[in-house]
């Protein structure tokens, strides 16, 4: 035994370590999906297997091995608050705006076209019967540069990236720099009723569509019995109900592909037809003034709203930029901002034709309800080949319900957190489609209650006013903090204020044009 004893106290004399390669640097957990390693993922080859030490070996440096790999910074360093950029809330990988995060330059460029062009923009005329030539190319030339400076902004402010956090949602951003409860007085009601407000007109204009549609392919000495208003409404909400079905912002990117295809065809389409015709006889381009001052007024203010209107869409610039990877090399307002531009630019090249050649075409005789779309049908069908007729309403019924599915995406979003977040689990399929239907098919009911588009364009205008141009100006100064005195400073407040001023005013002015016009409003009997 004692033999025994002698051989263990031994000292071992440990064995030359084999000279051998650098151990490889391994990421923690947390960061093996991070946008910021996907570009060039850290992957050891097989073959090569590092040395292993003995236990009792005494190691030659007495420094201790650091676990943290080398491309992480130290806490509080630039960097390492850029990196936080990635850490998302669990939560949101089972909402549909933030599901998938695979977004690009093209898919920004389809959304914010899709969402940025379509009916409203045939309503533009019916403000310049009001304004006249010069105020109205003055007034839709300021607000086009006016709503893309705060789309730069907006896109800008996605990524903080001082605190880390993405602003996946517009109400997020709000609640962050004018805080929960305040937010929600000032945001929540506009946002969701620019939604929902777009969504009801969106059901007006392509159930209405479907059934000019109809009786144009069918022609004139059709006996076949056509539906009601409220039947083809009810055809139009079923249709937009079945193709909501699909999970995600990302995964309707080519269904905004081809509501902005369609979208520039008939605007394209229709001002082309419109301005090689022969003008209307007896046109007029005086503006349309009513007989009291108050009258005038209203209508002015009126007009700006259908002006203001027909630039809605920065309720959905945050969530379609939430759908793109971010890292500190390669942060989302990047590609944003380039999908941005590119939209934008065709926008600018289709409403700006369309309003002036449309108003060119037929002066004041435009009609306030529907727009540009009834002059059209009104005044070409009998100079005008069916084929082209028919091509014009069956683009605007595609166009309308794919622009239903991105403006009714927050809906679903905010329906579905609800469970979300008391629950503690994604939605399970089918109550998904119990919620987008019934959300498609309440739609309906109020595009049934509304009388016209015309009608409540301009206080949709001025409710949507402040999310488009005084919102992002207030949150541009909470959160960069511009030097005071300064230009960004002037320029900001300055914005931020007449936008507020414009959209308490034309929120009157709108209430009082449907206040005054209910007479001749018939509620709840769609034409």
């Amino acid at each position: 035994m004692g033999e025994v004893v002698d051989a263990n106290s031994t000292p071992v004399t440990p064995r030359p370590a084999s000279v051998a390669p650098a151990p490889p640097i391994s990421a923690p957990p947390s960061q093996f999906h991070s946008p910021s390693l996907s570009r060039s993922p850290l992957l050891t080859p097989d073959h090569i297997v590092p040395s292993k030490t003995p236990k009792n070996s005494t190691p030659r440096n007495a420094t201790p091995r650091i676990r943290t790999p080398r491309f992480i910074t130290p806490i509080g360093s630039p960097i390492r608050r850029a990196l936080k950029l990635t850490r998302l809330d669990p939560e949101d990988a089972w909402l549909p705006i933030t599901e998938s995060r695979n977004g690009n330059a093209w898919y920004a460029a389809f959304h914010c076209l899709c969402s940025g062009i379509g009916f409203q923009a045939l309503v533009l005329p019916v403000a310049f019967t009001v304004l006249g030539w010069a105020w109205g190319i003055i007034a839709l030339t300021v607000a086009f540069a006016w709503q893309l400076y705060t789309l730069y902004l907006l896109v800008q402010l996605h990524e903080n990236t001082e605190t880390g956090v993405r602003y996946s949602r517009y109400l997020q951003i709000m609640s962050a720099n004018f805080g929960e409860k305040k937010a929600k007085w000032l945001g929540l009601f506009p946002i969701l009723y620019l939604s929902i407000g777009t969504c009801v007109a969106l059901n007006i204009i392509g159930g209405s569509t479907s059934k000019l549609f109809f009786q144009t392919v069918c022609g004139q000495s059709c006996t076949v019995k056509t539906l009601t208003p409220v039947e083809w409404y009810l055809v139009f909400a079923s249709a937009a109900v079945l193709l909501s079905q699909l999970p995600n912002l990302n995964s309707i990117a080519g269904v905004s592909l081809i509501g902005s295809i369609t979208a520039v065809m008939y605007c394209t389409i229709m001002w082309m037809v419109s301005v090689n015709k022969d003008r209307l006889p007896g046109i007029s381009y005086k503006p349309v003034r009513g007989p009291k001052e108050v009258d005038r007024l209203f209508e002015v203010l009126n007009s700006l709203g259908i002006v203001a209107f027909a630039f809605r869409g920065h309720n959905l610039i945050l969530e379609i930029q939430a759908t793109m990877p971010s890292s500190e090399k390669h942060p989302s307002r990047v590609p944003m901002w380039r999908g941005a531009k590119a939209a934008y630019t065709v926008i600018a090249a289709c409403i700006f034709p369309l309003a002036i050649g449309g108003f060119w075409a037929y002066g004041q005789r435009i009609p306030k309800n529907g727009g540009l779309q009834s002059a059209f049908y009104a005044y070409r069908r009998s100079d005008t080949s069916q084929f082209i007729m028919g091509l014009v309403s069956l683009l605007i019924i595609v166009n309308a319900l794919s622009s239903f599915q991105i403006y009714a995406m927050p809906m679903f979003d905010e329906l579905e957190s609800i469970f979300t977040k008391r629950m503690k689990r994604p939605c399970q399929w089918w109550l998904r489609v119990i919620l987008r239907a019934f959300f498609g098919y309440g739609v309906f009911f109020l595009a049934v209650a509304i009388p016209s588009i015309g009608s409540v364009g301009g206080l949709v205008g001025g409710i949507s006013l402040p999310v488009t141009l005084a919102y992002p100006c207030f949150m541009w100064l909470k959160m960069r903090k511009p030097n005071k005195y300064s230009k960004m400073w002037y320029l900001n407040w300055g914005l931020g204020i007449i936008g507020l001023i414009l959209s308490v005013s034309l929120m009157a002015a709108g209430v009082y044009v449907i206040k005054e016009n209910d007479n001749k409003f018939q509620w709840f009997k769609p034409k």
